[in-house]
């Protein structure tokens, strides 16, 4: 057995999870007891001390290149894989450049953009008619993307106990189904921020094809400048864009949410959490999102409470982020043909990767996704009883 193949034995003796088959430059040898449930297969070798510093940075980079290919489907073999993973540790030291951005205004915009603005027709082909980046809710085994996103946009807004004649800011707005939901169906008046120029193109298109414009506006702008609009809201909700602010930048964003939402006033936040403080993943953070950084659910909680938003309700809906990444890769690899032709091969292999991996991080508990409602001091006017969720 050649050098490389020993040190990779080594190094995947450690997994005490299901058994998988390992080949190397032609060698093959079995990881665990058992018929193998997948099969890596390394065209070429890994250098031994970069799957030490990062194992999912030094995999991840070698299946983009198509050095490493899996034998099987991906989700499933990745799936399977996870459930060892804690017998891995990255070199957080070796990594501090990568795993700790800085967290000022400018560099985070950039850090959005950059993912977001891959273009309006680029995710248009596999989000759904919604353009709803974000966890669905499927109330029915048989739901569809399209309705599972639509049941999420009215779940929350119920959660909010939205009303007509209220008003409602949406931190993070993306591409403005929520917005539009909440204007058209509940008669609220709606402010959403962004700070990608394309979702701001797509919010102001989608407003004006449905004809909402006068409930609902759109700002391209940083969470730190909420101040500038001058105004406080019945209702404020934030889905998926805490994961973009930064651990040192938490205590601001709690700080600009608490004082744009009314006394007596409710806040949604949805976000992807982890069970503890991370810095996060190497491979997500360089290839996905730069500078993404996964709150726990209990210092957003701890933070909470420093400032009088009460906890009123806690949901996790972590499996239905399974179902929905796992749309999202059906409806990509469905439109490849029109993908790699403009963002070639290697991207193609990296968003594969990424959905397939965080469908299975999602599954094996990894990450959770939490949504959490809070009252701006107290609130005594809600119903007694969750029914009003369900009608």
């Amino acid at each position: 057995m050649n050098m490389q193949a020993l040190l990779a034995k080594k190094l995947f003796r450690r997994f005490e999870g299901p058994p998988f088959e390992v080949e190397i430059c032609g060698e093959s040898f079995t990881v665990g007891d058992g018929p193998p449930r997948f099969k890596m297969v390394l065209k070429k070798p890994i250098p031994y001390s970069d799957i030490i510093k990062s194992p999912t940075l030094a995999l991840g980079e070698a299946y983009m290149r198509g050095d490493l290919e899996v034998e099987g489907e991906l989700y499933s073999a990745l799936d399977e894989f996870f459930k060892c993973s804690g017998v891995f540790t990255e070199d957080t030291e070796a990594l501090k450049d990568l795993l700790c951005t800085p967290t000022d205004a400018e560099t985070q915009r950039r850090e959005v953009c950059s993912h977001y603005d891959l273009g309006n027709d680029f995710y248009s082909l596999w989000l759904g008619e919604t353009m709803n980046y974000s966890c669905a809710y499927f109330e029915n085994s048989g739901d569809s993307l399209d309705t599972a996103q639509r049941n999420k946009n009215r779940y929350i807004l119920k959660k909010l106990n939205l009303k007509p004649g209220m008003t409602l800011l949406d931190i993070g707005c993306g591409w403005g189904s929520l917005i539009a939901d909440a204007a058209q169906t509940f008669g609220a008046t709606c402010v959403g921020i962004t700070l990608s120029e394309e979702q701001y193109k797509g919010c102001k298109a989608l407003f004006e094809k449905k004809g909402i414009c006068g409930m609902a506006e759109v700002h391209r702008m940083d969470y730190r400048e909420l101040k500038s609009l001058g105004r406080q809201f019945d209702r404020i909700v934030s889905v998926g864009m805490l994961e973009h602010v930064g651990r040192p930048n938490y205590p601001l964003f709690m700080d600009n949410v608490s004082s744009a939402v009314k006394k007596g006033g409710l806040v949604l936040l949805h976000y992807i959490s982890s069970l503890t403080e991370s810095p996060g993943d190497a491979w997500i953070k360089k290839y996905i999102f730069p500078g993404g950084v996964i709150p726990s659910l209990r210092e957003i909680i701890h933070l909470s409470s420093e400032r009088d938003l009460r906890v009123l309700d806690v949901e996790s809906l972590r499996r239905h982020y399974v179902r929905t990444l796992l749309c999202w890769r059906d409806g990509f690899e469905k439109h490849i043909q029109k993908i790699a032709p403009r963002f070639g091969e290697k991207f193609v292999r990296m968003w594969r990767l990424y959905l397939c991996a965080c469908a299975a991080g999602f599954n094996n508990g990894i990450v959770d996704l939490h949504q959490v409602l809070f009252s701006s001091g107290i609130n005594n006017d809600l119903p007694m009883t969750r029914k009003y969720l369900y009608t």
